[in-house]
């Protein structure tokens, strides 16, 4: 789509980009926040200079730039035309199923995300200030316009802003709720402090996986990723895809990706190495805002009692702790990280569909899919394993 939306008192010109690289890097990250790493020009280049995204993975980039009149870029939004629902971790599966049950077809769809990544944070990307929400505006109008004239079937933002949330139900789409477990600090100076507002049931187990590892000869080591030896991603990228080929999943990033965001934003990531004697047997790899650690992926040569807990939660934890970091995503779903002091968190996504009649039933559906996700957050926050909360 090339064309101009005009929204008084100025007149806007959206562009659609198959390729990231169309829009300068400078541009884009000017607009993008740096406490999400995901949402940053190198990392999503990356996917696509190093076959994590195209057409044959069902993420084909379509992303959306809004400028004035003079060419200066407004806004901008990572958007995919998307065959499958692979890497979205926002399922929509029945609702596929049910255009198929009725001769229609849900594929393709068009995605605002950052590919595989189920972390909160801005999609629709504007300069901050008077005009943020004008802009945005314009972007998800153009989003709705892009599927008009494609003819597909609808549009998905996912895991966006609170905010964000609030503009998209403004244009017509429809909200999701979903559930995270995340961490947030409370100031604490060291992991002990932070214990010690746990109940005494919850500090002992922790403190006992924590044990359980040392004494089974493990040590772990935290390195930021431009430090990262060439070796050491190698490693990382087979276990990673251990991880993958155990759960008969797809390991869509491949090692010259890892090693391309290494390059260019290695500020911006933390592996965490676990060793036995000088064999590195774990490893668990993170993205860090400014503000923020989010957790993403793991594997290992074998099991260990509590490793995987140590390397994804509680280096983590004393890393936010030590960095002074206000907040720790540690990836999707997982019941078990409430008792490891992760509090279940709303998350949203925002939809738009374009036939009538099923946009009236995906919004009954989740009229009731938000009053069972209300009482599942509403359970599992009793299970908290804080003495008190602030």
């Amino acid at each position: 789509m090339d064309g101009t939306i005009k929204l008084a008192p100025n007149t806007y010109r959206v562009t659609t980009h198959p390729a990231i690289r169309e829009i300068p890097a400078s541009d884009w990250n000017r607009l993008a926040s740096p406490d999400t790493p995901f949402m940053r020009h190198e990392f999503l280049a990356a996917m696509e200079d190093h076959g994590c995204v195209g057409e044959s993975l069902g993420w084909l980039p379509m992303h959306l730039a809004l400028r004035d009149e003079h060419g200066h870029l407004l806004g901008a939004a990572p958007c995919y035309l998307k065959s499958n629902s692979y890497g979205e971790f926002v399922f929509d599966w029945s609702w596929a199923d049910a255009y198929h049950r009725h001769g229609l077809s849900y594929y393709p769809k068009l995605v605002i995300a950052s590919p595989y990544t189920p972390a909160t944070g801005p999609r629709i990307l504007t300069e901050q200030g008077a005009a943020r929400e004008q802009h945005a505006s314009a972007l998800i109008q153009a989003a709705a316009r892009v599927v008009e004239r494609l003819g597909v079937s609808s549009t998905h933002c996912l895991f966006n802003t609170d905010e964000e949330a609030n503009l998209l139900e403004l244009q017509g789409f429809m909200r999701r709720v979903g559930c995270q477990f995340h961490w947030n600090n409370r100031g604490y100076e060291n992991f002990d402090q932070m214990l010690d507002t746990f109940t005494s049931t919850k500090r002992k187990q922790i403190k006992r996986e924590r044990r359980r590892v040392t004494e089974a000869g493990l040590r772990l080591r935290r390195v930021r990723g431009d430090e990262v030896t060439e070796e050491e991603w190698g490693l990382f990228h087979r276990l990673y895809c251990n991880t993958f080929d155990k759960r008969g999943g797809l390991p869509t990033l491949t090692l010259p990706f890892f090693q391309a965001i290494a390059q260019d934003m290695g500020e911006n990531l933390l592996l965490v190495l676990a060793y036995q004697g000088n064999r590195i047997v774990a490893a668990a790899f993170n993205l860090v805002g400014r503000h923020s650690l989010y957790g993403r992926h793991w594997g290992c040569t074998e099991d260990f009692h509590s490793l995987h807990f140590e390397a994804c939660y509680y280096q983590g934890l004393e890393y936010c702790i030590e960095q002074g970091l206000n907040r720790f995503e540690p990836g999707a779903q997982g019941e078990h990280k409430v008792s490891r002091g992760f509090l279940p968190t709303r998350t949203w996504s925002g939809h738009w569909v374009a036939d009538p009649t099923f946009r009236a039933a995906i919004a009954r559906f989740l009229e009731q899919d938000t009053r069972g996700m209300d009482e599942y957050l509403a359970a599992m926050q009793t299970h908290s394993p804080y003495r008190a909360l602030a």
